[in-house]
């Protein structure tokens, strides 16, 4: 039996045994026929509140904030969109396009062209947020469960704020989109810090399709409402990325209608855990490196038993990445265990912690193997991941190891794709 893996731009074909597999992938949703159509109806007829172009007037400044390039947000889509039903009211000169970084790096020039197209590039200015650059944070107070708030201090100043997203479900947010455009996507690095401490990430409640009642989510949600969004647009793909439905209006209900489709689209049961699990990081652009590929091993994680064997397709062309604190904090310790105790003792969160605790986590149960294209066998041993070169045979022994009644899961899509157990 063949089976196309997402993995890079091309994708990666393994062959496993029919008989002891069992293939798990979103429910397929045909694109809209008019996503455009679609985007201007979502902006016209909101889920909730007036009409975007009803809640602006003329000389207003304007901020939209934006995923960064680890996302596959339509965005040469969506911005377009926006300005449109600005146009004639809002000078262009006016605007400014916030990528929502959180603590990941910068956009370069080429990426955003390749991101938002060269017109948008060329006629709106667009900033990249720096969690880190004080300069370009205003102070808000201290909202949510204790959460001290910094904010881009243009996204603040401006007097029309617009929230651009996609919503799938997150490992330990519950979904994306939303609220999550504003924080951590525009906060400040102690605002994330606090956000993604480890008792909030520990929680059994953060994690995927969970919003009510999950620490990170209820936190995010309180920082949003609390600072204010003039309007908020989200959308859902399908697994070939593009846009499905539009949703469009104040932001909680716009995002709480979001996520019910992405549930309905990508969340799947399965009766009894695997023995192994293949995912995905869902390809290019969400498998660009390792820390993006948490996600995919922890999809995975809903379905492996105890002791069982995750193997993840990830092609790493960013690497770890190298800028931020994920490498050395997942090396800094002998074991993954050691690393949750170390992490669980800590009074000061570390930058990126949250990633290397959710996998270690992970680790802790299960064996991970990856399977990459730019990363060494030793880099991952750094990290107490194995390397393969051949998915299917890794299947074949680790399955021959598990006995004749062991099974396969392959989730071709990643993270696109939860199961659960019913």
């Amino acid at each position: 039996m063949r089976v196309r893996l997402a993995y890079g731009e091309v994708g990666l074909a393994i062959e496993v045994d029919s008989a002891r597999t069992t293939v798990v992938e979103p429910v397929h949703h045909e694109p809209a026929s008019d996503p455009v159509e679609g985007l201007r109806r979502a902006l016209r007829e909101p889920v909730a509140g007036p009409p975007l172009r009803d809640r602006i007037r003329r000389g207003q400044t304007v901020a939209i904030s934006a995923c960064d390039g680890t996302r596959p947000q339509p965005r040469q889509l969506m911005i377009p969109a926006v300005l449109s039903e600005l146009e004639d009211v809002v000078d262009l000169a006016d605007v400014v396009v916030l990528v929502a970084t959180g603590t990941h790096r910068r956009n370069s020039d080429a990426e955003l062209r390749s991101m938002f197209g060269d017109e948008i590039v060329d006629t709106v200015r667009i900033v990249n947020h720096d969690a880190r650059d004080r300069s370009q944070l205003a102070w808000m107070g201290v909202h949510g469960d204790g959460v001290p708030v910094w904010l881009n201090r243009e996204w603040v100043d401006a007097d029309v704020r617009i929230t651009t997203g996609f919503v799938e479900p997150h490992f330990f947010a519950g979904f994306s989109g939303g609220p999550k455009l504003v924080a951590p996507g525009l906060a400040g690095l102690d605002t994330v810090l606090v956000l993604h401490d480890a008792a909030r990430i520990g929680s059994p409640q953060a994690t995927w399709g969970v919003t009510h009642g999950n620490p990170v989510h209820d936190d995010v949600r309180a920082i949003a409402e609390a600072t204010g969004v003039t309007f908020a647009l989200d959308v859902v793909l399908n697994r070939d990325q593009n846009i499905v439905a539009a949703f469009g209006g104040d932001l909680l209900p716009m995002h709480a209608a979001a996520c019910a489709a992405a549930k309905q689209m990508a969340m799947r049961p399965v009766t009894t855990p695997f023995d192994v699990v293949v995912t995905t990081n869902s390809g290019y652009p969400l498998d660009q490196n390792l820390y993006q590929a948490v996600k995919g091993m922890s999809a995975a994680h809903q379905i492996v038993r105890p002791g069982g064997t995750i193997v993840c397709a990830a092609e790493c062309r960013d690497g770890f990445p190298d800028h931020g604190s994920y490498r050395s904090v997942l090396s800094s310790a002998e074991s993954p265990q050691a690393l949750l105790d170390q992490i669980s003792r800590r009074t000061e969160t570390t930058p990126d912690q949250w990633q290397v605790q959710i996998q270690a986590r992970i680790q802790s149960t299960s064996r991970v193997v990856m399977r990459t294209g730019y990363l060494s066998d030793a880099d991952l041993a750094a990290a107490h991941l194995e390397q393969t070169t051949d998915i299917s045979a890794t299947v074949a022994d680790s399955l021959a190891a598990a006995g004749p009644a062991a099974r396969l899961c392959i989730l071709p899509e990643g993270p696109q794709t939860i199961p659960y157990v019913t």
